[in-house]
């Protein structure tokens, strides 16, 4: 769902790869830690969201932790069968998980049975990024602004459509906190993915496409959408002309999507803070962030305790937005 970063998913991989080699001396072990590959799980296909920014942040681990950064795909269950994988691997610091809100906080609730508890089952290392989804139109559309969306949607409760990736999405759930927060009476129309809502929405099968920056970006570069809004606190990268939310007026709808590294409950503190420390130093690395914030997200690389905090207060309001949209899935 996120860090596209200007361009397809398949060139930011393109572009991680030519990264030129960073200058940073290895990281000395802590107690003989690492002394093998670490492998970063990431619970999704190759080519995704998910898939693009573990590659782009361990593309430097190497050089910094003197041993190699190993990303495994593991898809499936919307990412709950690679995170069930990290849960139950040995708590000895050389598996990691890349996860995502829609993973961590939502899949918990929206899933009868995830298997595995976000909580008690893994130590948050360090928080990637934060993004905002976007809500566009085609650049066809008459909807030149936030504005003028509000207005039809008042004018003709029901009639405008919105598209997302899927039922109990990131996406889907914040139609439904403006739906339900701010009067706004939209139909929701679900696809198996962010590709075929894409299509339609240029086609003109539907009206509005709630989806991460990521999926659309260069879209609004080449002027096929215009963004109305973001759902940001703040103005980021190709986004950065765009209103927040929160500009409009439109209280409780801030919400954003992030990545971040967990490691499976029980692993060492000193090696949890090994991790930490090299992956900060990853992101701190100029190419590396340039690349993140070009494509609308911010780095963050916070504590494992704020990012702890963090996912606890995105759990309860997640929890909260997929009970009331009654999205359930077995």
């Amino acid at each position: 769902m996120l860090a596209k970063l200007k361009f397809t998913v398949a060139s930011l991989c393109w572009a991680v790869f030519a990264l030129p080699g960073a200058s940073a001396q290895p990281m000395p072990q802590v107690g003989g830690f690492p002394n093998q590959a670490i492998k970063f799980v990431s619970p999704f296909p190759a080519g995704g969201g998910n898939d693009g920014t573990t590659r782009l942040v361990t593309s430097r681990l190497s050089e910094i932790i003197g041993q190699s950064a190993v990303v495994d795909n593991r898809g499936g269950a919307g990412g709950n069968i690679g995170a069930k994988a990290v849960a139950d691997a040995k708590p000895d610091g050389y598996t990691v998980l890349t996860g995502q809100v829609s993973l961590m906080a939502v899949n918990p609730t929206l899933y009868a049975s995830p298997g595995f508890d976000p909580i008690r089952n893994f130590v948050p290392i360090t928080q990637i990024n934060a993004a905002p989804l976007a809500l566009v139109v085609s650049g066809t559309s008459p909807l030149k602004s936030f504005a003028d969306l509000a207005a039809s949607i008042k004018s003709q409760p029901g009639r405008i459509t919105y598209a997302t990736p899927g039922n109990g999405t990131l996406s889907h759930l914040v139609g439904v906190v403006l739906e339900k927060d701010s009067a706004l009476s939209m139909t929701h129309v679900p696809y198996k993915g962010a590709a075929p809502a894409i299509t339609d929405l240029l086609g003109g099968q539907v009206d509005l496409l709630i989806t991460s920056t990521s999926s659309v970006s260069s879209f609004i570069q080449n002027g096929k959408m215009r963004a109305l809004a973001v759902t940001s606190p703040r103005r980021i990268g190709v986004f950065a002309k765009v209103p927040t939310l929160e500009e409009l007026g439109y209280r409780n709808s801030t919400f954003e999507d992030w990545y971040g590294f967990f490691a499976p409950a029980g692993t060492p503190p000193e090696r949890v803070a090994y991790l930490h420390d090299s992956i900060v130093r990853s992101l701190r690395t100029p190419e590396v962030s340039k690349l993140i914030t070009d494509g609308g997200s911010e780095v963050v690389g916070n504590t494992s305790a704020a990012f702890a905090a963090q996912l606890r207060e995105d759990i309860a309001r997640w929890s909260r937005v997929v009970r009331l949209s009654g999205a359930k899935l077995d």
